[in-house]
């Protein structure tokens, strides 16, 4: 089996994001660049079908064509996302995108996550793109617009869709999951430091 290990770390990883409600059932799907030729990615109906409960050869390899060379499985709609990220920027080796919860609360207000927390401010503004349609050419081409814009500093980095969920870029699939993790405790103290300020209990002094 091609990737074996890399493979079976994804599983890992992909069930955690969802255990921890990094992601839900609507969605979410993970890629990791291999090399040149290849990427090893998450298939479509992870989360809805197997409640991320995967096993490495769910893992689909797929090269930059987007041809399943190996795994057992159907690819998302959502690799053109994933491949406008590669394809922009030979930096990128990991993108995640998922559906975390506290996050998504940002996102689906369609507003800029604020960037509160210590452990979060190497990813600098933490934005949040304008709306396009899940799945769609027009969401692929705004995220590449939107990686190209950020020149060489694109890992680490996070953007949220708009209505939709998150979107990491990351050297490595284990740096790219830290990052996850880390956001999602910084929205978590976003919502709360937010309702403190309005209610004059402790007023945000960083920039949001």
């Amino acid at each position: 089996m091609l990737y074996a290990s890399e493979r079976e770390d994804l599983c890992i990883i992909v069930k955690t994001m969802f255990d921890r409600f990094e992601t839900n059932a609507a969605g979410g799907n993970v890629s990791v660049r291999m090399n040149n030729d290849h990427i090893i990615m998450t298939p479509t109906l992870m989360s809805q079908q197997k409640l991320c409960n995967l096993n490495p050869y769910d893992i689909l390899v797929v090269d930059m064509e987007e041809q399943i060379i190996e795994g057992d499985g159907q690819l998302t709609r959502e690799i053109n996302m994933h491949m406008a990220c590669y394809k922009e920027s030979k930096k990128i080796g990991c993108v995640i995108h998922a559906h975390p919860r506290d996050s998504l609360f940002f996102a689906t207000l369609g507003i800029e996550l604020p960037n509160l927390t210590e452990a979060t401010q190497k990813l600098g503004k933490i934005p949040t793109l304008d709306y396009r349609p899940a799945t769609t050419v027009a969401l692929a081409g705004l995220v590449r617009e939107h990686i190209k814009s950020l020149g060489d500093d694109v890992v680490p980095k996070a953007c949220l869709l708009n209505s939709h969920g998150i979107l990491i870029t990351d050297k490595t699939l284990h740096k790219a999951y830290d990052m996850l993790e880390r956001i999602e405790y910084n929205a978590y103290i976003a919502e709360k430091a937010l309702i403190f300020d309005k209610l004059g209990i402790v007023p945000l002094h960083k920039e949001c």
